[in-house]
């Protein structure tokens, strides 16, 4: 009978082990507490980058990527018909890819060609050129409009993309995104941290 009692004991103690844990398993975890008073001045930052010609210029709706910044004195569509492609890739058409003068590393001529690894525009659905804060706010978090990342893969990227990298090395005589990769990498960390506010 002691046995038998030892037995029942045992096996009630894991019963109610394993349901406690099926139990916490299928509880949804919280979700992160939203501090717009902290959220938002990382949002800030990650604007002034995402919203930069280094990075917004390649970044846009119409298949043509955008010369802009102090030193072209405005805003021009790139010369020479450079469009996205018509295979969608972002690396331009036969015959004009974005590779024909666009190599892996900057050009030494002042305002030649830039280059870094797989030059290309960003897809179509990551609009940035001529956007609202708001409006970035809300695609870098739409899964179907930033390349189907999590904020943790978005911060990532950003930080160890060499094409991404560009942006704060792109070659004499044009204005580098402001901070770094690795500080705008922190203040998507930091937002996140915040519960991802938008304005």
């Amino acid at each position: 009978m002691k046995k038998l009692l030892i037995i029942l004991t045992s096996v009630a103690t894991l019963l109610s082990a394993a349901l406690f844990a099926t139990a916490q398993e299928s509880q949804t975890p919280a979700p992160i507490a939203v501090d717009t008073a902290k959220g938002l001045p990382e949002w800030d930052k990650i604007y002034a980058v995402f919203s930069h010609p280094r990075c917004a210029d390649c970044h846009v709706a119409d298949d043509r990527p955008r010369w802009s910044g102090a030193h072209y004195g405005g805003t021009r569509v790139h010369a020479f018909n450079v469009q996205r492609g018509a295979d969608g890739s972002g690396s331009g058409n036969p015959g004009l890819r974005c590779t024909t003068c666009h190599f892996a590393s900057n050009s030494s001529a002042l305002h030649g060609p830039p280059g870094a690894e797989n030059w290309h525009l960003a897809p179509a659905e990551m609009v940035w050129f001529g956007k609202s804060s708001a409006e970035i706010c809300a695609e870098i978090k739409d899964r179907n409009r930033n390349g189907d990342r999590s904020l943790e893969d978005v911060a990532l990227h950003v930080r160890d993309d060499k094409l991404v990298a560009w942006g704060w090395a792109p070659g004499a005589g044009r204005e580098p995104a402001p901070g770094s990769a690795e500080a705008t990498y922190q203040a998507i960390e930091n937002w996140m941290a915040a519960g991802a506010p938008c304005p």
